[in-house]
This record gives C-alpha cells, sequence and structure tokens, in this order.
C-alpha cells in the first residue's frame, strides 16, 4: 500500500510550564499540509523490518520513528514490514516529518492487516512512539495539549494557498525549551481566538493570530527566519510564523495569484519551499 504522510503546521504553539513528570505541558492549534511523503509499505511473511528512509542521512534502524511504529504495530503477529520512504517534508523543519511518516505506517499496516482500530487507538499506539505522532495520526486541524497526545479535533481551516520556506539551518530544540524556561514573562498565543476563527470559518482571523513562543526566544543567528516572514507578508500572506521548534516558516494567503509569486520569489534564494493547502480527512 502507497499511502501519503502529511506534513503538519503549528497555528499556534504555547509552552505551559513542566509537568510532574518533567515534560514541557504544551497547548498548539495543528494543521495538517497536502504536500508530505509518500510511503509503500509491504507486509512482510517472514517477519523481517527493513526501511528505506528515503535519504542516506537519515536513520535506517529502531531510532527511525516510522520503523518503531511498525514494529509496535505488528508486535506478536509473526509478520514484518518492508517500507520504503519518497522523502520530501524537510528534516529539521518543524513539520512533524518523522512524526507523519510513523502515522502513515500504523495507517496502512491497519488496513493490511484488516485489524481495524478505530483512530483513537490508532493514536494511542502513536503516542508510544513519539509525542506529534497521534496528531499526524488524526490529520485535519486539531487542539494537541500535554505533550501533544491529548487532541481535541476542530473545525477545518478555511481553504488557502500556504507557502512554506525552510532556511538552510536547523534549530535545537532542547536549546529552545530552555530559553523559553528561563524566561520569567512572555506573550502568549490567542488560542481561544484560534478556535474561534475556526468555528466561524473565518481565514483573517486565524491568519492575525498565527504565534509561536519559540519566535521570542531565537537568537541573532536565527534572524533569517524574521527576514522569511516579512517576505512572505510583503508578499501578500495574511499572518505568517515559524512551526514547531523551527527553522520552517509559513504564510497563509486567501490570493492563489500572490502565493504563488512568493513562492516562486522565495524559491530563488532558498532550495526548501514550497506551495502547498491545508489537509482534512477524507478530501484526497
Amino acid at each position: 500500500m502507497i499511502v501519503r504522510a502529511h506534513g503538519k503546521l503549528n497555528l499556534s504553539l504555547d509552552v505551559l510550564g513542566r509537568t510532574a513528570d518533567g515534560y514541557h505541558d504544551l497547548r498548539m492549534v495543528m494543521q495538517a499540509v497536502e504536500f508530505g511523503d509518500d510511503l509503500d509499505v509491504e507486509l512482510t511473511k517472514d517477519g523481517s523490518f527493513s526501511i528505506d528512509p528515503g535519504q542516506s542521512y537519515l536513520p535506517a534502524d529502531g531510532r527511525n520513528l516510522a520503523l518503531k511504529a511498525a514494529r509496535l504495530f505488528l508486535e506478536g503477529t509473526g509478520l514484518g514490514a518492508a517500507i520504503r520512504v519518497t522523502k520530501r517534508i524537510p528534516v529539521c523543519a518543524g513539520m512533524g516529518g518523522g512524526s507523519a511518516d510513523a502515522a502513515a505506517v500504523l495507517r496502512a499496516l491497519n488496513a493490511l492487516t484488516g485489524r481495524s482500530l478505530s483512530t483513537e487507538e490508532l493514536c494511542k499506539l502513536g503516542a508510544q512512539v513519539g509525542s506529534d505522532v497521534p496528531f499526524c495520526v488524526m490529520d485535519g486541524t486539531a487542539l494537541a495539549e500535554g505533550r501533544g497526545e491529548r487532541l481535541t479535533r476542530l473545525p477545518a481551516l478555511p481553504d488557502c494557498s500556504i507557502v512554506v520556506c525552510k532556511p538552510a539551518f536547523a534549530i535545537s530544540t532542547p536549546e529552545l525549551f530552555g530559553k523559553v524556561d528561563s524566561r520569567k514573562s512572555r506573550l502568549r498565543p490567542d488560542t481561544a481566538g484560534i478556535i474561534g476563527a475556526l468555528d466561524a470559518r473565518d481565514l483573517a482571523g486565524v491568519a492575525r493570530r498565527l504565534y509561536n513562543v519559540f519566535e521570542d526566544v531565537l537568537g541573532r543567528r536565527q534572524g533569517e527566519i524574521f527576514a522569511i516572514k516579512r517576505a512572505l507578508a510583503d508578499g501578500g500572506a495574511m499572518g505568517a510564523a515559524m512551526t514547531g521548534s523551527g527553522s520552517a516558516v509559513f504564510g497563509l494567503f486567501d490570493n492563489e495569484a500572490a502565493a504563488k509569486a512568493a513562492y516562486a520569489s522565495l524559491s530563488q534564494q532558498y532550495a526548501e519551499c514550497f506551495l502547498t493547502r491545508p489537509w482534512s480527512p477524507g478530501e484526497i
């Protein structure tokens, strides 16, 4: 079975603090997009597991979340899986590429084995693989809380054009969390406002509330992220933000021609630049 692993964007990201078990308590509005990886998943009757991750620098062992998901799903069945990834989601971008691949494997194996686990059951399995995997199983638009495993489905983001651009550097997630922890005060996303705008199908209301607290603690060397945000805004984006812990930045456009022009312009400067749309389950 060939299955799409959809990239994810953070319409908002807030760090509320630390939980008793030491994890960060997050509150995020997350959105799936059409753009993503394609995975060819095949059952193996001899119980062997293998993965071609699509890029030579990506792990092909137990560190690979897609392979970990396959082992977890097929545990005790005597079956294995051969997985081949056509990789498009940029690595270290904050778009959940590894988590999306793991979620796609869970969905594919659920169909191939005929187990017919519910989305909720697959999300619970996904939480054992990685914090973003449950959302990537659910896809669409959702409020994610806790480590990301507590999900509430939200109304779909109104259709729009989305330009995503990743600068040629990664950002240390632990470093960002450390900087957020050390801050005594900070601005917070208007999560309730975003949810209200989604309820009202108000794209402009969502776009003007895009906010990621990690942007407040970026260092001087990551200033290029703000340059990309300005370029998106100058190109007609209704709003722009960094997704996850970066370094990808995205802008929402209600004008497809403007989005195509912004994409064409940014593509001349950045190798990893993409034009996409929101995605909800059942649409394609």
